[in-house]
Order: structure tokens, then C-alpha cells, then sequence
């Protein structure tokens, strides 16, 4: 049971699903009936007019209607939108049991009521009347409902009878009175007789059919078959009967026993050969119909049950008990699918495996694979968990088709099935099976992992179905295994976290947080993982670090990436669907809703504007989706602007919704395109600083009687930041700012508008505006006047007299004299100040001289960008769907890899399998050395580098009318400027600037050992031309991105050193090391490392490359400085024996890995530490590898090592070593730094080091950078 719903309340009596949305009506024991969304869990609505039990409910098909009844003897119908009760129909006179509306309501607007009264009644709730009353029942009348399609209705009884009545009469009847409504008004008398008849005796409208007995007690349920002519009746004697009718006769078919109490209720599953019934016993019990015998049984403690109902359309089913109601399916409906390689996706459907090719045809053809066994008897029974729960494909074998079908049944088991490529339909192995938990995944071409159930341990199988391996995850309360995305990796489910587990080397890649895991979805480049859980989706990098993690408020039923070839979207579009929507997720975090759904579906391939799902019954669907908003965001967070402006011209983007995401990602310029309305386009306008799209909006906003002072000051801010002297102007009279607008005048030296200022100060009255005024055109006479006008007769004479205006002093001298005022004080201060300004020579205040210019002259430029403008928008070409690999093609060397076909980066195949150890050599002999921070301020390097123009150029011309054009950038000042990679840097010349970054990245020191290559970079991006003679050679620069036409400004240079090279390094590495030259091996490696740093890689696949590249290198030094400890603790067993363990720990080639092995195993033997010894046995006779025929030998000494390694079972050494826990290994000391242990970290090639040993050193691997500084890590491109 998948319990979807489940609630707390009364005694539950009475249920009823709407036919079309997600909602249950559920009637109650205290009266009240609850309207609930089962979807989200909350109560819509509750009607409380009944008094007493209300114990049958039901919803009409199309109106928005409820009828319910209940013990007060009211049948009441109800309108959910209105909210209120609409009519009540009386007649019962005892408890009304159950309430029916008829199947056709829109031509029979019937209810079917059953009472206690030992009647049923028929209503016409439009003429709300009784139609007929059906009599015959001779005790409590507990249900009746009408068939699904034919004149019918049953009956159940406490009487122990069920009756099936025969409606074609009163259908007949009421066809008849429809299509004689002329002659209505003449029958009202002879109807109204009948009427009465009707309430007295019953009519012959209605007639019994049949009356079947079997029960020994009161029948407390009867219903019928959907489509069958089946009966199913359940009672007081705890058994549920099933009947068949015929034309004439009705018969029992058979009983089901099982219950311990009174079975309250039974109904026939609407899509299965399913019973499922409920008693009082606490339980429900599934039964099968075609075998007549029980399946499966749900109890429930504490509460008994009282009623049942199902949907009409979905596998929904409701049960009511004591202290709620509980919505439940009885099993999962996502068909069990996996992709197959490029347009295939397999699929189960009933008992078939499909395949479905995308490629062929429109819509795609589904080819038959083969027929599934099913062994169980839970398996033989459909429509209880008993289908395939979860499919896996096996990616990495390319000559044969290989399918992991796993199920539920029996706790837990899959199915390998085998068959041919070429003809899938005709070549099916027989399947090898298996139990396990959860989905089993692929490792490889040939192995496969399981859960074991019972240990909890990972499995690893080979195609025989034969155990290879055993493993210990990493954690113990291990739940599920998902794919890991290559070989050798696996998801591990665990609790509310995900963990990516490398099986080979038993590590701990990494660890995310994502409860209630369902499934994992890969990106196609395996660059990206999308984890769906329950309710939201977590999205990660392929070593498991979180890009973005949303949430949803409904359960989430499936998602695929986008694998469209062009547009830029693949493995960069996640959709997924939920009940009711297909949504999408983009990395960065932004979501939203593309369209809604009908019925659920399970999404499996987007391509383009097309969505490729199954349905509930493994139907393939194709759905059309309009993908352009998350484009949309996706082309505005890649940079691709001119993408994004073709979209903004030619697509039908709007809304709210876009305006706010373009807002708050900083992009106001765009929002402006989508806006009509003044008061939004206004305030973006402000945003992006566009004054004429501001002042538009302004004079919009200005008609419409908005508050203009506010929009006219917001304006004139901006202006007055921009410089813009005539818009403040503007601004500055419509909000009537006089004070402003004077100072305004006096900056931009317009004294005549400043006189009118003086003028309108004056018509107004405003006396401090008559001074500010005169006082910044510097008229001393006005001053004086207006000193004397305001009273401020001693301020004016001093005014008066310091400025030399003899006549206004001896006038304001005489006024203060007839007031009676201290001119002598007065004078003594005048002369003490005329003194003091001769000392200081001071001048008297001038307002400045103007300098008038013909035009605007904003200080601040505020450059149209290309999203500011429509049509200088570009559309950038689409991009189009390139592989670029480094690797040799596979064709060329696939018999030499037939047995190591999973050899890549450690156990992982996939783009970088180029990089695979070659075993072509391989010899086990003696003649080799193997025996038994914030970046701050970026600074003046890192800006665009401007060249200075002459512009004693631009004057030069002659009478043709020839001038000299601008010179252009320097190629070295473009590198710098476009680009953050230290080798353009270098390319440039900048050498400072170039370790600079190299420092900030990945925390370079020793830059000596960077001479070579960065000497290389600089020297390799340039090309000397010999001139004409008697001229110097001509400098020209190297670009790497000039395939398509000269790039300009946004040139970059070649680089000397290219992956493939390093591609070429690593092999050589390889070769040394297996040839036991692990000196030049080292060395080979070391200068791989000192390389990468000025390798610029072209797509997402070489900078996956190359960084797994530094991987490879970090582990081949580290075990070759293992190798060399060893040597010198050759006389100290216990030392020698912990560095031959640790020795098997780095992640080596396989064919190496077994080297390792071999002297571990040689040497923990010799010491007589034989528990360590047969474990190492144990792990090399597990290699894929040691089954090779060369390796015979070796095998055979493997296993007579474990052989007295076991018989011995003893360590005569106590060793600082546990291969139960994952530990990595400190690159100083050489010792175990186990999981929860602090360390730091070499932030280039991720060396371990035990805390605070090597900490601001020179990192012992790569002797290139400082251990713990935390930096932004290597840039590849």
C-alpha cells in the first residue's frame, strides 16, 4: 500500500472522489462533511448543516454539485462554489445509509438513496421530487448504487438478501414524459395521484430482477463490476461473496474468507481483476478475482474500518476508519524504463520488454524485446506491486544489449536478460536471476552491482550471474545503488544523502545532501546529475558538488535533461514533471512552469520544443512544451546576448514573472523591451539609465494624474548623476525646487535665467530666495535692498559700505539714526573689518565667469549596451553539435582492449578511456625494478587596457580631403583584456600579472619550475615575417580563435602545448612505470603537472580532461615516492609492510593496480602478517585482469598465499593499517589520514597532507604550490 494522503478527524462514514480534481469528500460520525485536496493535504471546505452522522456522501460528474445524507432523514444537495446547501429532499423516515448521483446525471438527474426505513428512493433533484420508492427489503436497507452503465441497481440488506432491481421502466417512463412535455399540464392531476401511490405501495417502475441469498447475516455491502456481470457482497458474516448475473439468473460464484469481523465494505478495483473489502477487524484485504483467493492484507492498529471508495479514472482509492480516512494506491505506477544507446529507451509494459526507437518513424516504434517471467506467487497476481519496478541498461557494452530487470516481489530480486542489438526480438537469453534491494546498476562491459538485502554489502556480479566481489559500503545503513555515471562508480542512497562510491578503490568520492532520494538522472556528457527526490531536485557537478537544489510543494514523478544538438541547452536543461506540470531547472538555480498536465506522465527525452514521456500504462506520448523562457534565462546567464536580444524581438516573452527575474539578475535594459506600463517602464528606465525611456514614462505617468513631483524628483536625481544639466532643469521646474534650480543655473554659468530667478523670488515674496539669488549673481545693491526690506538695517549698512554703495549707506545710516540705533558700534565694526580685509588682502564675492557651451554636456557616459538596443543585436549563429576527442579512435586497437575495456581513469570509462594504461608489454619478470582566498582588488593587469590616440593624428589632412584612421588595440592589450588564463597573459608579455594569477589560483610559489612552459607560451604565440627588403621583419600574432574571420577586439592567442600532448605524456608515464622506470616516470609525470597549468582546453570535455589528468599524475607520484620509502625501509618490516599497503591504495590503472598487489601480497607474507596478506590476495584475485591467461601464475600464487594466510589467520606485526575504513594517504609522512581526521589540501593537485604539517609549504607532489591556501582552483579555458 502507498498510502498518499491520510487524515485525522471523526469517524469517517461516508467517502466520495470527484471525478476530475484532486479532491475527497468525506462525510463524518459528529455531522460535519469535509471537503479535502488530498493532492497538498488541506481541508477546501466543511458543510455542518445535518444533525446527527451524515453517512453517505457523493460528488455529481460534471456540475458542481454534492448530495449527502444522513441520520437526521434530510438528503441534502449541496453547490461547493456557492458554499451552501441549495435544497433538501425529505421522505425517510430513519438513518439514510447511502447517497448516489446517477453515472449519466445529464440525461437521468437521478439520486439513489438507501434508509433504514427498508426502502430505496429515486430523486429528480432538478424537479427535486421523488420518482420512485423501491420496496421489498424487510430490514435496514445499507447500500444501493446504481451499474456503471446498464438500467441496474443493487441492493444490501440486513435481511441477509442482496437485490438487483431492473430501472428500465422508470427510464422508459421518464424518456417518454421528456419527449411528451406538451401533455405535461394534463397528467398534473393523475401524477399527483400516483405520487401518493408511490409513497403508500411503491410503483412498478422498478422492478426486482433478482434476489440473491447466501450470507448467513445482515449484508452490509453490495456493488457491482465495472464491465463484468459480477457482483461483489460483503457482511456481518465475515465473508465477501462474488455473484455472476445472467439474462435471466443470478448465481453465487464463490466466497472469500479471511476476515475476523464484520466486513463493512467491498468494491471491485476499476482497473485490476481486483476485490479489495474492509472490515471491522482493522484490516483491507486485496483479493484476486480470477484465482478467488486473498493477496495481501494492511492493517491498522487501534482503528476499524468503516467504508471504501475509488476514482473513476485514476488508481486512487479511499478508506475511512475510526480516526480519519487514508488515500492509498496498491502499487507504484511509473512503468519501469531505462535509456538505451542514442534514440532507444527500453521499457516494461504488462509482462513485455519493449523497446521504443525514437529514430524510426514519427513518434517512434515500440520493438518487442521479450516476455518477463514471474516467479511467486505475489508475482502472478497484476496490480500489486507485482510489476518491474526499475530497469538498467548497460551503457558500457557496445556488442550486445544487456537489461537489469529488478522488482519488489519477494523483498527484493532482478532479472539479467541478454540479447542481440541486431535483432533484439529473435536473440533473448534466458534471464539469470538474483535477490537484491533496490535497483541493481552496470560497473562495466561485463560486471553489474547488487545490494545485498540481508548484510547490506555491494555485490559485484559478472555476466554469468557469478559473484566477483564483495564490498563494504562506506557507510552502514546503506538504503538503495544508483549509477554513478562511468564504470566503477556507483550512487549509494543513504538515509537523506547521496554518496558517489568508487567500487575498484573502495573511496569516498564525494557526498551531497538530498532527502528521500527516487531516482538519478545523468546528464548526457556525464558532466551533470539531477537527483529527483520526493519533493525537489538536486543538481550536481560528476564529482557530486551542488550547482542548485530546489523544492516543490507537490510530489515530483520524473525528470530528463534536454539533449537537443543545437540552441546550447543540451545537459544544460533539466525538465521534470509532477502530477499536474512539466517544469524545468536550470544549473544556476532558476526554475519555472512550461505547461500543465491532464494526467501524470513520466518524462524520459527532451529534444528541442518536444517532450517524450510514457504514460501509467507504458504508453509512449510526445508533448509539445515551448522551452523559449528557460532559453531564455539560460542564453542570459551563459553571456550569449546577442541570443538573448533575437529572442526578446522574435519570441512572446512577458509577464511579471521575466520583469522581476530580469530585475533581480541585473538586466533591467531587457525588462525595458516587455513593458507598456509607465509606472514599471519608468522605474526601469531609472534602472538601466536610460533619461529619454524615463522621461517618456514621466510625461505618461504626468497625464494620468500620478504624484509627479516624486516621479519629476527621481528624474532629476538620475540626470543630476549623469550630468545632465537640461533634463535636471526640467525636472527642477516641474517640481517647482527654486532653490535647486537656482544653483543649478549659477554651476552652468546662465545668468540671464538666473535674473528671471531673482525676479520670480521677488513676485513671490520669498525673501531668502531674493538674497540666495542675488548673492550667486553677486549684485550687492540687491543684497543691500534686501537687508533693508527685511528689517536687517545693520546688516545692510555694513553691506552697504564694505562693497563701496556710499548712497544705500547714508540711506540705511539715516534710518538706523531715526530708530534710534548705535551707529558708533556699528562703524567701529565696519572699520575693524575694512581693516582686516587690507591685512588679508581680500576680495569681495563674485559669482564665477560663465562658460557657455551650444549643447548638453553630460559628465557621466551612459553607453547603450546590446541589450539596450534591438537592432544592434546580433543573433548568434546556433550552436551545433561537435564531439571533439583527444582519444585515439577505438577501431584502431580493439582487440589489444577486449579485456580491459573499463580501463580509463581508474575504474572510470568514458571520454577520457584515451588515457587507459596499454598492457601490450606486460611482463611479470625480474629484469625491472618491481621485485616481490578574496580576490580583492584585481589591479591595473587585469582591466581593459586602453591605448592612448593621438589626437594631433586627426587634424592632419591635405586638399583631397584624406585623414589619418584611429589606430587600433594591441593583440597583447586585447589577450590581457579578454581573458583570465595565465598562459594568454604570459602570450601578452605580462609576466607579472600571469603569476599573479597562477598565485591566486591555485596558490603558485615556485615559479622556476614553470620557466620552460611559460617561456613556450610567450615565444609559441608569435610568428616573425620577413618584410620587403631593406625593411625589419613584421611581428604577427597567432589566435586560436580565428576559425571563422578575423575576431577583432576579442582575439585570444595559440597556445603551444594542446591536451592531446599531455594525452601523449601520460602514456609515455604509463610505460615507464610498468616497465619499473620510476624515475623517469616521475619525472614524466611532474612535467605533465608543471605543463597543465598553461594548457588551455576548447570544450567542457578537455577541461574534464585535463583536470582528471592532474588526478593521474598526483597518484603515479605518490605511488612511486611510496615505492622509493619502501626501498629505504627495507630492513624495518613493520615500515615496509604499512608502505606496501598504502601502496595499493593509489588509484592506479588496473594493470597496475595489480603490480601493487602482487608486492603488497609479497611482502606482508614475508613479514608474517598473513591476515593483511590474504587480503591483498583476496583483492588481486578479484581484479578482472588476473583471469588473464599470462596471469596464471600469479593467480596460482595468489591463491596458495590466501590458502596458508587463512590457515595461519594471525598479523605478526601491529601495522598502522585498516582496510575496513576509507582513508587517503598523507603525501609527507605516508600514513593513513582516515575520514573524520583534519588535513589540508594542495589546492592544485589535491594532495592530502596530515593538519598543520605541511601548511604554507611547497606541496612534496606537484613542488609547485603552498598547502592549505584556499583558492579558486586551476582554470582550464
Amino acid at each position: 500500500m502507498l498510502t498518499k494522503f491520510e487524515s485525522k478527524s471523526a469517524r469517517v462514514k461516508g467517502l466520495a472522489f470527484h471525478p476530475a480534481r484532486p479532491w475527497v469528500c468525506a462525510s463524518l460520525h459528529n455531522g460535519v462533511i469535509q471537503l479535502w485536496d488530498y493532492r497538498v493535504g488541506t481541508v477546501i471546505d466543511r458543510f455542518e448543516e445535518h444533525d446527527g452522522p451524515v453517512r453517505g456522501v457523493d460528488f455529481h460528474v460534471s456540475e458542481p454539485l454534492i448530495v449527502s445524507g444522513g441520520d437526521d432523514y434530510k438528503i441534502k444537495v449541496w453547490d461547493y462554489k456557492l458554499k451552501r446547501c441549495l435544497f433538501t429532499l425529505l421522505g425517510h423516515l430513519d438513518y439514510i445509509r447511502t447517497v448516489q448521483f446517477h453515472p449519466n446525471p445529464s440525461q437521468f438527474p437521478w439520486i439513489l438513496s438507501a434508509s433504514d426505513d427498508q426502502t430505496l428512493r429515486l430523486w429528480d433533484f432538478h424537479k427535486r421530487s421523488c420518482l420512485s420508492v423501491l420496496t421489498g427489503h424487510n430490514h435496514y436497507v445499507m447500500c444501493a448504487s446504481f451499474h456503471p452503465s446498464e438500467d441496474l441497481i443493487v441492493s444490501a440488506s440486513l435481511d441477509q438478501t442482496v437485490r438487483v432491481w431492473d430501472t428500465t421502466g422508470l427510464r422508459k417512463k421518464q424518456m417518454g414524459e421528456t419527449m411528451m412535455d406538451p401533455m405535461a399540464a394534463r397528467a398534473a392531476t393523475s401524477s399527483a395521484a400516483m405520487n401518493v401511490q408511490a409513497e403508500l405501495f411503491g410503483t412498478n417502475d422498478v422492478v426486482v430482477k433478482y434476489v440473491l441469498e447466501g450470507h448467513d447475516r445482515g449484508v452490509n455491502w453490495a456493488c457491482f463490476h465495472p464491465t463484468l456481470p459480477l457482483l461483489a457482497s460483503a457482511a456481518d458474516d465475515r465473508q465477501v461473496k462474488l455473484w455472476r448475473m445472467s439474462e435471466t439468473k443470478a448465481w453465487e460464484v464463490d466466497t472469500l474468507r479471511g476476515h475476523a469481523n464484520n466486513v463493512s465494505s467491498c468494491l471491485f478495483h476499476p482497473k485490476h481483476d481486483l476485490v479489495i473489502s474492509n472490515s471491522e477487524d482493522r484490516s483491507i484485504r486485496v483479493w484476486d478475482v480470477s484465482k478467488r483467493v486473498g493477496v495481501q492484507t494492511f492493517r491498522r492498529e487501534g482503528d476499524r474500518f468503516w467504508i471504501l471508495a475509488a476514482h473513476r479514472s485514476q488508481n486512487l482509492l479511499a478508506a475511512g476508519h475510526d480516526s480519519g480516512m487514508i488515500v492509498f494506491k496498491l502499487e507504484r505506477e511509473r512503468p519501469a524504463s531505462a535509456h538505451g544507446p542514442s534514440n532507444q529507451l527500453y521499457y516494461v509494459r504488462g509482462r513485455e520488454l519493449f523497446m521504443h526507437d525514437y529514430g524510426r518513424a514519427q513518434g517512434g516504434v515500440d520493438v518487442p524485446i521479450a516476455s518477463l517471467r514471474r516467479v511467486g506467487q505475489q508475482a502472478q497476481t497484476d496490480g500489486i506491486g507485482s510489476a518491474p519496478r526499475h530497469l538498467a541498461y548497460n551503457q558500457y557494452n557496445p556488442a550486445e544489449g544487456n537489461i537489469l530487470v529488478c522488482s519488489d516481489i519477494d523483498g527484493g530480486s532482478y532479472e539479467l536478460i541478454t540479447f542481440s542489438l541486431n535483432n533484439a526480438g529473435n536473440s533473448v537469453t534466458d534471464g539469470k536471476r538474483g535477490s537484491c534491494m533496490g535497483p541493481a546498476v552496470f560497473l562495466g562491459r561485463n560486471r553489474f552491482a547488487a545490494l545485498d538485502r540481508h548484510q547490506r554489502q555491494i555485490i559485484v556480479k559478472n555476466l554469468q550471474n557469478e559473484t566477483t566481489k564483495r564490498v563494504q559500503p562506506p557507510v552502514a545503513n546503506v538504503e538503495g545503488l544508483f549509477d554513478g555515471g562511468t564504470s566503477g562508480r556507483l550512487l549509494l542512497k543513504a538515509e537523506d544523502r547521496a554518496i558517489l562510491f568508487e567500487v575498484q578503490s573502495r573511496r569516498v568520492l564525494g557526498e551531497i545532501t538530498a532527502p528521500k532520494i527516487k531516482t538519478v538522472v545523468w546528464s548526457p556528457d556525464g558532466s551533470k546529475v539531477a537527483i529527483v527526490c520526493k519533493y525537489g531536485v538536486v543538481i550536481a557537478d560528476r564529482q557530486l558538488e551542488q550547482l542548485c537544489s530546489i523544492s516543490d510543494n507537490v510530489r515530483i514523478k520524473s525528470g530528463a535533461w534536454d539533449v537537443s544538438p543545437t540552441g546550447g541547452t543540451a545537459s544544460q536543461l533539466f525538465l521534470y514533471t509532477t502530477l499536474n506540470h512539466v517544469k524545468y531547472c536550470l544549473p544556476s538555480g532558476d526554475t519555472g512552469t512550461i505547461r500543465t498536465l491532464d494526467t501524470p506522465l513520466y518524462a524520459m527525452r527532451a529534444v528541442k520544443d518536444q517532450l517524450f514521456c510514457l504514460d501509467r500504462e507504458a504508453r509512449a506520448r510526445v508533448l509539445s512544451i515551448d522551452t523559449t523562457e528557460a532559453r531564455f534565462k539560460l542564453a542570459l546567464a551563459n553571456k550569449k546576448y546577442g541570443q538573448v536580444m533575437h529572442m526578446v524581438k522574435n519570441s512572446r516573452l512577458c509577464g511579471r514573472a521575466i520583469v522581476a527575474y530580469l530585475q533581480s539578475k541585473g538586466f533591467p535594459e531587457v525588462a525595458l523591451h516587455f513593458v507598456q506600463e509607465p509606472k514599471t517602464r519608468f522605474r526601469l528606465a531609472l534602472a538601466c539609465g536610460d533619461i529619454e525611456a524615463a522621461m517618456e514614462a514621466a510625461f505618461a505617468l504626468e497625464q494620468q494624474s500620478e504624484s509627479g513631483r516624486e516621479i519629476w524628483g527621481q528624474l532629476g536625481s538620475e540626470a543630476l548623476r549623469q550630468g545632465n544639466h537640461q533634463v535636471v532643469e526640467m525636472s527642477y521646474q516641474r517640481t517647482k525646487d527654486f532653490d535647486r534650480l537656482s544653483f543649478l543655473y549659477c554651476i552652468t554659468g546662465d545668468t540671464d535665467k538666473l535674473r528671471k530667478m531673482l525676479k520670480i523670488s521677488q513676485m513671490r515674496g520669498d525673501i531668502m530666495g531674493r538674497y540666495h539669488n542675488a548673492l550667486l549673481l553677486g549684485d550687492a545693491a540687491e543684497r543691500v535692498s534686501v537687508l533693508e526690506a527685511s528689517g536687517n538695517l545693520p546688516l545692510a549698512y555694513m553691506c552697504a559700505r564694505l562693497h563701496g554703495l556710499t548712497e544705500e549707506a547714508e540711506r540705511v545710516k539715516v534710518a538706523i539714526e531715526t530708530n534710534e540705533g548705535d551707529m558708533e558700534s556699528l562703524i567701529a565694526k565696519v572699520e575693524a573689518c575694512e581693516a582686516a580685509n587690507d591685512k588679508s588682502a581680500a576680495k569681495l564675492l563674485q559669482p564665477p565667469t560663465p562658460i557657455f557651451r551650444a549643447e548638453n554636456w553630460p559628465t557621466l557616459e551612459i553607453p547603450k549596451s546590446a541589450l539596450a538596443d534591438l537592432t544592434a543585436a546580433v543573433p548568434e549563429d546556433p550552436e551545433e553539435d561537435r564531439t571533439d576527442t583527444l582519444h585515439v579512435a577505438p577501431a584502431a586497437s580493439s582487440a589489444e582492449w577486449d579485456d580491459d575495456m573499463d580501463a580509463g581513469f581508474g575504474d572510470d570509462a568514458g571520454p577520457s578511456a584515451n588515457l587507459a594504461a596499454d598492457d601490450d608489454d606486460f611482463d611479470f619478470g625480474g629484469g625491472d625494478d618491481w621485485g616481490d582566498e578574496d580576490l580583492g582588488d584585481l589591479g591595473d593587469d587585469f582591466g581593459d587596457a586602453e591605448v592612448e590616440t593621438e589626437d594631433e593624428m586627426g587634424a592632419i589632412s591635405d586638399d583631397t580631403g584624406f585623414q589619418m584612421p584611429a589606430s587600433g588595440r594591441l593583440p597583447a592589450s586585447c589577450w590581457v583584456s579578454n581573458s583570465s588564463h595565465a598562459s594568454d597573459h604570459v602570450a601578452a608579455g605580462g609576466m607579472a600579472s600571469a603569476l599573479q594569477l597562477l598565485n591566486r589560483q591555485i596558490a603558485a610559489s615556485d615559479f622556476s619550475v614553470l620557466k620552460d612552459s611559460l617561456m613556450g607560451c610567450y615565444l609559441g604565440s608569435m610568428i616573425s615575417v620577413p618584410g620587403i627588403p631593406g625593411s625589419g621583419n613584421m611581428a604577427m600574432p597567432l589566435l586560436r580563435n580565428d576559425s571563422a574571420g578575423h575576431p577583432g577586439p576579442e582575439s585570444l592567442p595559440r597556445t603551444y602545448l594542446t591536451a592531446k600532448d599531455l594525452v601523449t605524456a601520460i602514456r609515455n608515464g604509463y610505460k615507464f612505470f610498468q616497465g619499473g622506470k620510476f624515475n623517469d616516470s616521475r619525472a614524466t609525470f611532474l612535467d605533465v603537472l608543471h605543463k597543465i597549468p598553461v594548457v588551455v582546453a576548447t570544450t567542457p570535455q578537455e577541461q574534464n580532461e585535463v583536470k582528471e589528468m592532474v588526478t593521474i599524475a598526483r597518484e603515479y607520484i605518490t605511488a612511486i615516492r611510496i615505492k622509493g620509502a619502501m626501498s629505504e625501509a627495507g630492513s624495518d618490516p613493520v615500515r615496509s609492510t604499512e608502505l606496501a599497503a598504502y601502496f595499493t591504495h593509489c588509484n592506479l590503472q588496473p594493470i597496475h593496480l595489480l603490480l601493487t598487489l602482487r608486492t603488497a601480497m609479497g611482502a606482508a607474507f614475508k613479514h608474517k602478517n598473513y591476515i593483511t596478506a590474504a587480503s591483498f590476495a583476496r583483492r588481486l584475485l578479484e581484479l578482472p585482469d588476473i583471469s588473464n591467461q599470462r596471469n596464471a601464475e600469479l593467480k596460482s600464487k595468489a591463491m596458495k598465499v590466501r590458502q596458508k594466510s587463512e590457515q595461519m589467520a594471525r598479523n605478526e606485526h601491529q601495522l598502522n593499517y585498516d582496510d575496513t575504513k576509507s582513508f587517503v594517504i598523507d603525501c609527507h609522512a605516508f600514513a593513513p589520514i582516515y575520514q573524520n581526521q583534519p588535513s589540508s589540501l594542495c589546492p592544485y593537485c589535491g594532495s592530502h597532507y596530515a593538519e598543520n604539517t605541511m601548511t604554507n609549504s611547497i606541496c612534496d607532489n606537484c613542488g609547485l604550490c603552498i598547502v592549505g591556501v584556499n583558492t579558486l582552483g586551476l582554470v582550464t579555458g
